[in-house]
């Protein structure tokens, strides 16, 4: 099961890109707010109470396992910003992250996971309702709403979401899927796995990448096997390099890559960790690398 912040009563409060005490109409026309009702059970998502007590479940969980095939994909269209969840920068964690003023380019690769029943039916960062039956997801940068095409790198399998949450908010995961969107693409029941993060613009439909318009993957099926590479620094002191790459073979945590690149006319110096086929394996040798004194590694799918 993956990892939570579970933080969005400074989310939808702190990232507000609109104040004030007053109810704002959700999608539906449902009034929605500090006290909003939520839409399943008729229960009240009370946001402004401690992150502790404001869940009826302590752990996150899934239901059975759920035939995703009726399920309709998101259509993208062009929507309005939400009145919460947009302000930037914001700071959850005591890391800051800028909220992109726009989808058009966005393609990276990274650690996705999900998240289930806990959550279900209560308020998202923009203040919309999560339903984990529904194709949507959790992104730190993207505009919300906003839409993507999230393809797992290792079956080919994709899904169009729409991202209308903010997380996840764990260093080294990318996006943050709702329980059907996991199912979808393979990633349930192993709870988190590789993938590639297309965003789709519906205001210029003509920059739209083959897979946007077609539906295909974004990703071959079979061939490349992706994995996981963990960058400890990328120096423009070779010596500097060097020494932090000695120091990374002396600990015996993994393979250590040691390339040279020129980047802006510059010749730089990048030291990764890997490659790395495990997700759990990644997150403790970056807990490692971290002993070690080091920076925390940035986390590259390749």
């Amino acid at each position: 099961m993956s990892w939570r912040a579970g933080l969005l009563v400074v989310l939808a409060l702190a990232l507000a890109g609109c104040g004030g005490p007053h109810p704002r109409p959700s999608r539906g026309g449902t009034a929605v707010g500090p006290h909003a009702q939520g839409s399943h059970g008729g229960f009240r998502d009370d946001i402004s109470r401690p992150q502790s007590s404001r869940y009826h479940d302590n752990d996150d969980s899934v239901p059975p396992p759920i035939d995703v095939s009726t399920i309709p994909e998101p259509v993208p269209k062009v929507e309005p910003r939400s009145l919460y969840g947009n302000k930037s920068p914001y700071t959850v964690l005591g890391k800051t992250y800028r909220v992109l003023p726009d989808a058009r380019g966005y393609d990276e690769r990274g650690i996705a996971s999900f998240y289930g029943a806990k959550f279900h039916g209560y308020k998202t960062s923009s203040l919309e309702n999560y339903d984990m039956y529904a194709f949507s997801a959790a992104h730190k940068t993207l505009p919300l709403p906003s839409y993507a095409r999230v393809t797992n790198l290792r079956n080919g399998k994709s899904v169009i979401v729409r991202i209308n949450d903010r997380g996840p908010f764990h260093e080294n995961r990318l996006i943050d899927l709702s329980y059907a969107a996991a199912v979808k693409i393979g990633i349930w029941p192993k709870g988190t796995g590789l993938v590639e993060v297309r965003a789709i613009d519906p205001a210029h439909p003509d920059d739209a990448a083959p897979a946007e318009l077609t539906g295909q993957p974004a990703v071959p099926t079979g061939g490349a096997h992706p994995a996981i590479w963990l960058q400890v620094g990328a120096f423009a002191d070779l010596a500097n390099a060097d020494r932090v790459a000695n120091r990374l073979r002396s600990a015996r945590l993994a393979p250590v890559q040691v390339t040279d690149v020129e980047v802006g006319g510059r010749d730089i110096r990048r030291v990764r960790v890997g490659p790395l086929d495990d997700v759990g394996q990644a997150d403790r040798v970056i807990d490692q690398i971290e002993q070690l004194g080091l920076p925390r590694p940035q986390v590259a799918v390749d």
